[in-house]
């Protein structure tokens, strides 16, 4: 779990591992979730366009240190590592609204860390919000420019929840000139995946022609 001024969240890597188009539109893309931890398995893969559910059921250690944290922001608001903390664990336990608002408070008291705001536009885009998302992952990468988790989740929203393919392609692209090795989560070359999405936008074109 990360606090101020940590490693990203490794769920902030999610990205697209297969896409499939069909007749010009994006029909499929998996996500491989990875979760923080010590033992860092990785979670089930889920459809991109399986509804996500907020809220879950808290076991008493969640419960118990949500609640904690809460008090501890109530009476210290500039704490910046409780509300981090508190993001956090919402984030953990799919409360998508208050990790918005715990983040949101982090980043009054740290607005240049590039890593709450890519969890937080994680959260934005979980809670339907991907234009939001896109304004966070912008605000990271401006904070941070070689900041690689925010390029690669900007591409996934650009891609499957705005349908924006070149401007997805293009932040990949982007990605490759911080880091011309960068991987996705489950280790899949993002220069492999623009050239599958670029390969996969080219048979869709030449279908359509074949249709004309």
């Amino acid at each position: 779990m990360t606090t101020a001024g940590k490693t990203v969240k490794q769920e902030t890597m999610l990205i697209a591992i297969a896409i499939t188009f069909l007749l010009g539109f994006l029909t499929g893309t998996i996500f491989t979730v990875y979760k923080s931890g010590p033992s860092k398995t990785p979670a089930a893969s889920q459809p991109a366009n399986a509804p996500e559910q907020e809220g879950t059921t808290l076991n008493n250690e969640q419960a118990q240190a949500i609640a904690a944290l809460e008090t501890e922001v109530e009476k210290n608001h500039a704490n910046a590592e409780a509300w981090t903390r508190l993001g956090n664990l919402c984030y953990d336990t799919n409360q998508f609204k208050k990790a918005i608002n715990a983040y949101i408070h982090a980043l009054d008291l740290l607005p240049a860390n590039a890593d709450i705001l890519t969890d937080l536009g994680v959260m934005y885009r979980r809670d339907n919000q991907p234009e939001k998302a896109i304004e966070s992952f912008d605000k990271a990468i401006q904070t941070n420019p070689r900041h690689e988790p925010s390029r690669l989740n900007k591409g996934v929203v650009l891609l499957y929840d705005l349908g924006k393919i070149p401007e997805a392609l293009q932040a990949w692209q982007e990605l490759l000139t911080v880091n011309p090795n960068a991987t996705t989560a489950n280790g899949k070359s993002v220069s492999d995946l623009i050239a599958e999405v670029t390969k996969e936008i080219g048979n869709v074109d030449k279908q359509e022609s074949k249709g004309r």
